[in-house]
């Protein structure tokens, strides 16, 4: 389980995050959804360990993260703009991690390779962004780890790779402990494999709830108003668009 309370992390006068508290239960998936600038990539650096929290405190399976090597030993972060070592290879890539991550699984990256088509051989810097998403997924899931950290993973997939992604991520949870928290600005890209979801918002968190329970919670409610001058706002350019 991963515990943040009451964190807090700015840069000079912009506070990227003001005191969000979230829990994630293992064997969910979290959903962390929010404009661009709300806060999201911070707060996955600051769970991942990358970023220290200037107030507050991240716990991951009851142990402090940052500087944490056992702790951030169960983490695999896949960052919006990938991270590959200069004319590596996704082979390259595989021995790189396999000497971080010690259940790193070797001829299961080889194998996934094979099966989205992805030359182990070529260089990286010449995939397509959606290609490079896909080698960073599949380093995370073969990295084996209990969590694993997504900031906009689906953004540059194609509608099929997107399933099949999230085909891959349920398959894990049933076959072993694993909690993907997937970070995106838009819900309807998630709300077909999250359990659970946090809303960020200008650095805070609005809400964090059961998809399900939140389904539950919407109504629809249709109003009818005798004249204009009943309306609740006065400026009708709010309905008509001028």
């Amino acid at each position: 389980m991963i515990e943040a309370t009451n964190v807090s992390k700015t840069f000079g006068t912009i506070k990227a995050v003001d005191k969000v508290s979230a829990v994630i239960e293992e064997g969910a998936v979290f959903g962390l959804i929010g404009t661009n600038g709300a806060g999201k990539s911070t707060f996955l650096r600051m769970i991942a360990g990358i970023l220290k929290a200037e107030e507050g405190k991240i716990l991951v399976d009851e142990e402090q993260v940052f500087e944490n090597e056992t702790a951030k030993h169960k983490l695999f972060y896949i960052s919006d703009e990938q991270f590959f070592f200069p004319s590596a290879t996704p082979l390259d890539m595989k021995r790189f991690y396999q000497t971080i991550y010690s259940e790193f699984d070797g001829m299961r990256f080889v194998q996934m390779l094979e099966k989205f088509e992805l030359s182990g051989n070529r260089k990286i810097n010449s995939f397509s962004k959606g290609m490079k998403k896909q080698i960073s997924i599949l380093l995370g899931i073969c990295s084996h780890t209990p969590y694993l950290l997504c900031d906009e993973t689906f953004d540059g997939l194609d509608p099929v790779m997107r399933q099949a992604v999230k085909s891959i991520f349920v398959k894990e949870m049933e076959e072993r402990s694993f909690t993907p928290i997937i970070a995106s600005h838009n819900l309807r890209e998630l709300e077909d494999i999250c359990d659970h979801i946090g809303l960020l918002h200008k650095g805070g968190i609005l809400l964090s709830k059961d998809l399900e329970d939140m389904k539950l919670n919407i109504h629809k409610l249709q109003c009818v108003f005798q004249t204009e001058e009943d309306l609740p706002y006065s400026d009708l350019s709010i309905f008509y668009g001028n």
